[in-house]
C-alpha cells in the first residue's frame, strides 16, 4: 500500500516501515495539526516499557513544548501500550500482550466543536 498522507496509516495494525521521503511527508503534515491542536495524548504500543519511554522522549525531545514527568517510575512487564496526555503531563504504562508496534498521536481541541484526530500507526523511532 502506498503512504501519502498520515490517513493512510489507519489501516495498519502495526507502524510500517517509511523511507526518508514518507518519513518527511509525514513528519510535515503531523507537525501542522500538531500545532493547530490545543494539545495531544500519545499512545505507544512497544514490545518493553524501556523501548515505549524512549519513543515518548523522543517526541519531548523534538517538540520543547511537550512534556512528561515520573518516567523513572513507569514499569510494566512485556508487550506494553503507554498513554501520555501533554495536557496533564500524565504518563501510565501497562502490559498487554497482542498489540502491533507504533507510536498513536491524538491531536485534541479545548473547543468541543472541533473533532479530535488520531494519526498512526507511527513507527517507534520516527521522531529520532
Amino acid at each position: 500500500m502506498e503512504i501519502n498522507t498520515l490517513f493512510d496509516l489507519n489501516s495498519f495494525r502495526s507502524a510500517p516501515q517509511l523511507n526518508k521521503r514518507q518519513n518527511k511527508k509525514l513528519l510535515d503534515e503531523l507537525e501542522f495539526n500538531i500545532i493547530n491542536s490545543d494539545w495531544i495524548t500519545i499512545g505507544i504500543m512497544a514490545p518493553s516499557d524501556d523501548r515505549a519511554i524512549e519513543s515518548l522522549q523522543s517526541i519531548s525531545k523534538k517538540y520543547s513544548t511537550i512534556k512528561f514527568g515520573n518516567l523513572n517510575s513507569l514499569h510494566a512487564d512485556g508487550s506494553v501500550f503507554l498513554k501520555g496526555n501533554q495536557k496533564t503531563g500524565n504518563v501510565f504504562v501497562r502490559s498487554e500482550n497482542g498489540l502491533g508496534q507504533g507510536i498513536l498521536i491524538t491531536c485534541q481541541y479545548d473547543d468541543d466543536s472541533k473533532e479530535s484526530n488520531t494519526f498512526g500507526p507511527l513507527p517507534l523511532d520516527f521522531f529520532t
